[in-house]
């Protein structure tokens, strides 16, 4: 009789966690932190982005107020400044969003103004490559439909910065091109 309790309330649990999965699907997620709901989703405006590597956050602001915050992945080796190509860690410093790619091999993308003079000025003297192409993005295409509910744990990319899904398509409705970014230890 033990096992088959175990079982029926095995069972229980999965469809439940599936259902629970779908509705907050369905709803838009909890990606991010302090999100009023589906009736907030593109009301707030934005000027400044500020993202704080050691407490993998990110805040957008409008007038120096924060507006959101996020949940980040940041590159595989997090601590310190990027300077050099594949070091897998995510700059710090000053930049802008200076690109847009809806064709990313990630769900959307925004990039990031790194490298700029001054990366380029110390990557050249100590005769190394600074690296590029850093972006927000989300989660990898080849997730597919589970990436609407999974998001990837842990610091998983190259240098970018990843968030949910469901928070990329937030940030795209509301980060322009020429946004500021910070970048903090």
């Amino acid at each position: 009789m033990g096992l088959r309790r175990s079982i029926a309330t095995h069972k229980f649990f999965v469809v439940h966690m599936v259902a629970l999965a779908a509705a907050l699907t369905a709803w838009g997620g909890i990606s991010a932190v302090g999100w009023g709901g589906p009736a907030q989703a593109a009301a707030f405006k934005v000027d400044k982005i500020v993202v704080l590597k050691s407490t993998r956050r990110m805040n957008l602001l409008y007038r120096g107020h924060v507006v959101r915050t996020y949940s980040i992945a940041l590159g595989f080796a997090p601590k310190g400044h990027k300077t050099t190509a594949g070091d897998g860690r995510t700059p710090e410093g000053r930049y802008r969003i200076d690109a847009r790619n809806p064709k990313s091999s990630f769900t959307l993308s925004l990039r990031i103004s790194y490298p700029n003079a001054t990366d380029r000025a110390q990557a050249r003297r100590r005769g190394v490559s600074p690296g590029g192409q850093i972006f927000i993005h989300g989660q990898p295409n080849r997730l597919g439909a589970a990436a609407r509910v999974v998001t990837l744990p842990g610091d998983w990319t190259l240098g970018c910065i990843a968030v949910s899904n469901r928070a990329i398509r937030e940030l795209w409705r509301v980060v322009k091109i020429g946004t500021p970014i910070e970048l903090r230890a």
